[in-house]
């Protein structure tokens, strides 16, 4: 996975409450055996119309974020089915870290899992921060995950905070199996303990 330190982009306000896993990757690009093509997907009913035409009032169909590195999102965001291609498609147009108040539980995990950073804020700090990247003159932010803050272009300075493991599987780019792997001589250890000390096993 790609690492994430500080990383600076367009934020865009995408403020709706409820955006399940369907709206964010429908279930009709789930049917291929690997990851791509995915960001074809992403928003797929609300970024186009029936024409097939981009639909200008999505927004991140819109000049100012249509290369947005982060979604300010509304409550509850990704509920719904646990689709891990949600994410997928996520990452593949770009998008490197979320900010919301709450995430589902199982989207959460898979946001981390994946390399996607989701910061969960209060409303007042979601609010302030959708007030300042709503203008597409201030839209950018920076995202400094080992100093765990946020700074908007109006100098303001927001911290948050998060697991320090999963903290440092994103400062690292590590996924749950690099993780893993990184106590490697600690698993081999024990399992050289544990059939001496029951070499029925063997």
């Amino acid at each position: 996975m790609q690492p994430f330190t500080t990383v600076t982009g367009s934020a865009a306000p995408f403020l709706a409450s409820n955006i399940d896993t369907d709206v964010i990757m429908p279930k009709q690009f789930l049917k291929g055996i690997d990851r791509k093509g995915l960001d074809r997907g992403l928003f797929f009913d609300l970024r186009l119309l029936e024409s097939g035409e981009p639909n200008p009032e999505f927004i991140l169909n819109q000049p100012a974020w249509r290369d947005a590195a982060f979604l300010v999102v509304g409550p509850n965001f990704g509920c719904g089915s646990s689709r891990e291609h949600a994410v997928w498609g996520l990452k593949q147009v770009g998008i490197r870290a979320l900010i919301g108040t709450s995430f589902a539980g199982i989207f959460y995990d898979n946001c981390q899992r994946n390399g996607v950073l989701a910061i969960q804020l209060s409303e007042t700090r979601l609010q302030q921060i959708a007030e300042v990247i709503s203008d597409p003159r201030t839209a950018a932010i920076s995202i400094d995950l080992p100093e765990q803050n946020i700074r908007l272009a109006d100098g303001t300075v927001i911290p948050f905070e998060i697991d320090e493991l999963r903290k440092q599987s994103l400062l690292l780019g590590l996924d749950a199996i690099g993780t893993t792997l990184q106590r490697a001589e600690q698993i081999r250890g024990f399992e050289s303990r544990h059939l001496t000390e029951n070499p029925w096993l063997r």
